[in-house]
């Protein structure tokens, strides 16, 4: 038998290419998951692979070309039959820019539902205000939000002075204490889920209460300014601790599932300390940007340029959450590896 050369280079280079393709994804991406498809398409390439190194060997004497299907065989053979280390390295910005944002979509509905508990929260203290103005003694719990947002406003656009000395410091206790927020609103997660609805419910009374007390005095521009540049990260934060609590909840409750507790606890113990390290990243910058840009108003800085931060801010962790960690090859979205996650 005689190989037509040029024919056979032609017919097969596609596959090889495709195999090499295949890889060249598996060397780049150490947790790459492949889907069944994928598997048995791998297989084949690198059974077609096989085949023509034996014709090539066979019936063939272009070097050139046993050496470069020799490379390709022995690559994919011990993709497929050598022994992984299972022991893999915590990467930093993988665990970020992939793990976080996947194990985020894999458990939305638990975001949904603190979002929804949130809005209601919102909704019922901006009631109660409207219809009895001194609720606000009792709602808020910071005494420079009970007087007049019209006051308050006047005081802030009075300050023209530079503090950025005390800066540093306001900005270290604001990631304290929102990270503390995030944990404990996670932690009451415990008690089924109800602690984790009544702190995120609570939170959502305080917002509701101090947004329709400013838009009622007319000041939407300042409290859009003042507001958007943190809380546009900040609040999505507490709301991914809110959404790591009711993980916790539902793996203790165990709805829709026979496995027993422990198997119900190991299974989701990644996501919740996932979801719980992704929210107090977010906090970081929160906190940054609340000390060195939200308590600048104007005439300092323009209420226009504070809240188109915030929208750009916004649109981009939109974005982040939504499309960062999807598999490229468009197959459907899987919850991370055990071997994904940081901890």
């Amino acid at each position: 038998m005689i190989i037509d050369l040029a024919s056979f280079i032609e017919t097969e280079r596609r596959y090889w290419e495709e195999l090499d393709a295949f890889l060249d994804r598996m060397s780049k991406d150490y947790a790459l998951t492949l889907s069944l498809e994928e598997i048995q398409r791998f297989h084949y390439l690198y059974q077609r692979a096989s085949a023509d190194l034996v014709k090539v060997h066979t019936f063939c004497a272009e070097n050139d070309l046993k050496k470069h299907l020799e490379n390709l065989v022995s690559r994919a053979y011990s993709e497929i039959h050598g022994e992984k280390n299972t022991a893999v390295k915590f990467h930093p910005l993988h665990w970020l820019f992939h793990t976080f944002p996947r194990t985020f979509r894999a458990n939305i509905l638990a975001f949904v539902l603190a979002v929804c508990v949130t809005l209601i929260g919102g909704l019922f203290g901006a009631v109660a205000v409207h219809l009895d103005p001194e609720a606000k003694e009792v709602i808020l719990p910071f005494d420079h939000l009970l007087g007049s947002p019209g006051d308050r406003v006047a005081e802030e656009e009075s300050r023209t002075g530079d503090h950025l000395t005390s800066k540093t410091t306001f900005s270290a206790f604001l990631m304290t204490h929102n990270t503390r927020v995030t944990l404990t609103t996670m932690a009451m997660g415990i008690f089924w889920g109800l602690g984790s609805l009544i702190l995120l419910f609570y939170n959502g009374v305080i917002l509701g209460a101090v947004v329709f007390d400013y838009v009622a005095a007319g000041e939407s521009l300042f409290l859009m300014g003042w507001l958007l540049p943190h809380g546009i990260i900040e609040i999505p934060a507490i709301l991914i601790g809110g959404q790591a609590g009711f993980v916790l909840g539902h793996a203790l409750i165990g709805w829709g599932t026979r496995q027993s507790l422990r198997q119900r606890l190991r299974e989701k113990i990644s996501d919740i300390v996932t979801l719980v390290f992704g929210a107090s990243v977010m906090l970081v910058w929160a906190g940054i940007v609340e000390a060195f840009l939200s308590q600048y108003h104007y005439p300092v800085i323009s209420y226009e340029l504070k809240i188109t931060i915030g929208v750009i801010e916004g649109f981009l962790l939109l974005v982040f959450l939504t499309q960062f960690g999807r598999n490229t090859a468009g197959r459907q979205e899987k919850r991370p590896k055990e071997s994904e996650y940081a901890f």
